[in-house]
């Protein structure tokens, strides 16, 4: 009698899923790609799996990832930016990447060419090979003052959240530093734990392994908020230890090409809403990677993005590292 009340209350469940997704304004009658146009293993690779998988379940729909790195996230991104405008093909990423593309020149794109579905902020680390004599954010400051353009840093190239968060910090401080690029934050990360170079400021995503298992030590983490990770401890906010430094909310996501049908439109806004606000497995993942479980959709993404947009293209142009001035593709002064 239990199996079968039990067999009745999963087809029950199936049924409900399989009414749920119909009632959708779009039900999906292929595959759906989402372009991560980064490495594999990275931050932005990561977190789009765990989401695609919820995105499944609720359009009972394939969602496939393909991996296309290079140019700093910008050839992934033009391949979506150029697929047919039928709510098939996606990509991924973080909003302040997507959001500065045409300041840096790497691709002629806005991020009010997209509609944003944001999932978490993500923080990034000041993490350092153990066989270096930095034991906090203060020494390793003093050594780029002591070593102008002499510290090594790992990121996975200019447009990364690595970059940016390197970039801004010391910008703030007037530091240098030289930079080694990769194609993924995963690469950097590698390399920082090779000793390629001394220092990385990818994401806590895709250090807290290398962390965890003592291949990293991280000095800091860039906010102004202690990082807990999970097998790890208490990672001190960067501003514990130095001055003058104040970052911003960096939001990763899924980016659906405004001139999908509008259905599609609606029916990605009812899942984020419905589905993916309430979704344990992200909760998880942001639990155990150190980063921070924050869905937002549609122009509240916008609102909540914009900060990093322009913090990050302000700070390219006066690197000398932009293409054009970001007032003139949209981007005021912050």
């Amino acid at each position: 009698m239990l199996r079968t009340t039990s067999i009745l209350a999963g087809a029950m469940l199936a049924l409900t899923g399989a009414a749920s997704a119909q009632n959708y304004p779009w039900k999906p009658e292929r595959p759906i790609t989402i372009i991560v146009p980064w490495a594999a293993g990275g931050s932005t690779d990561q977190v789009t799996r765990v989401a695609a998988v919820e995105l499944e379940k609720a359009l009972g729909q394939k969602v496939v990832i393909v991996n296309q790195p290079g140019a700093s996230g910008s050839i992934g991104t033009k391949t979506a930016l150029e697929a047919a405008k039928d709510g098939y093909t996606w990509t991924a990423g973080a909003a302040k990447d997507i959001g500065t593309y045409s300041v840096s020149g790497l691709l002629d794109t806005k991020f009010s060419d997209w509609r944003p579905y944001l999932s978490v902020v993500n923080v990034s680390v000041l993490g350092v090979n153990p066989s270096t004599p930095y034991k906090d954010a203060k020494d390793l400051v003093n050594a780029m003052k002591a070593k102008p353009n002499g510290v090594s840093v790992a990121t996975a190239g200019i447009n990364s959240s690595g970059h940016a968060a390197i970039e801004a910090f010391t910008r703030a401080l007037g530091l240098t530093y030289k930079h080694v690029s990769y194609d993924g934050g995963n690469p950097a990360v590698n390399a920082t734990v090779a000793g390629e170079t001394e220092v990385t400021t990818q994401l806590a995503v895709e250090q807290a392994a290398m962390i965890r298992a003592k291949r990293l030590r991280p000095l800091a983490v860039l906010s102004d908020k202690p990082l807990e990770l999970e097998g790890h401890g208490t990672i001190p906010p960067v501003t514990a230890s130095v001055e003058g430094f104040k970052p911003d909310a960096n939001y990763f996501g899924i980016f659906i090409h405004k001139d999908v049908p509008a259905n599609v439109r609606e029916t990605v806004d009812m899942v984020w809403k419905n589905v993916i606000a309430n979704s344990d497995a992200l909760k998880k993942y942001a639990a155990s990677n150190g980063a921070q479980f924050a869905p937002v959709y549609g122009d509240e993404a916008v609102k909540a993005a914009m900060p990093a947009i322009q913090s990050t293209a302000w700070q390219l142009h006066a690197a000398g590292k932009s293409k054009v001035s970001p007032d003139t593709v949209g981007i005021a002064k912050p």
